[in-house]
């Protein structure tokens, strides 16, 4: 024991410091999107995303390099989410519903997407996603007549409504949108709509 009464300083075994760095990464990523859904990218500060967190602002250029490197990092996360409930043998009408519950489930990514499209900064690329737009026309799933472009659209719409219009919901369903009768009944009518576009 030291000369004031405590115990000695010992040094964190190696084991101890990866799972502190994982779990500041992890706080700072969560921090990063509260921030960002809530102010988007220009107005979200470091030392706000650093304070949200409890770390030290320098970490967040230590683990990512700085802000961008943060906002990077979020985009690559969401694109794993994704890819574990957007496969190609999915039914559209399916596929559109699971987007629906990943919204609902956490609606800051769409917040997020929603400051961006208020910045009118580069949007993401959508190539992609019209490119399985027109995969499953091919297949049937969506009427030839329509306008993949227009489709994605539609889809992004309907899907972020409850989370960027929630007074809509409530004054024209009568409903709170994150109220479990609001997800039936939206799921249910949304699937159906995406049905019949086929």
């Amino acid at each position: 024991m030291e000369e004031t009464g405590r115990p000695p300083r010992r040094t964190p075994a190696a084991e101890e410091r990866k799972l502190d760095a994982e779990r500041s990464r992890r706080l700072l990523l969560d921090a990063a999107l509260e921030e960002f859904a809530a102010k988007g990218y220009a107005g979200a500060r470091v030392q706000d995303i650093a304070d949200r967190a409890g770390v030290n602002k320098q970490l967040i250029s230590y683990y990512f390099g700085g802000k961008q490197g943060l906002y990077e990092c979020l985009k690559r996360q969401w694109l794993e989410r994704e890819a574990e409930f957007n496969r190609p043998d999915i039914p559209f009408d399916e596929l559109i519903v699971r987007y629906l519950e990943a919204t609902l489930a956490d609606p800051r990514g769409t917040r997020l997407l929603t400051w961006q499209g208020l910045a009118d900064t580069d949007a993401p690329a959508w190539e992609d996603d019209l490119a399985d737009i027109r995969q499953r026309q091919a297949r049937g799933d969506i009427g030839d007549d329509l306008d993949p472009g227009v489709v994605l659209l539609l889809c992004l719409a309907a899907v972020s409504a409850p989370v960027v219009m929630p007074q809509k919901v409530r004054g024209i369903l009568g409903l709170e949108p994150d109220s479990e009768e609001f997800r039936e009944l939206y799921t249910e009518q949304l699937r159906r709509i995406m049905r019949r576009l086929a």
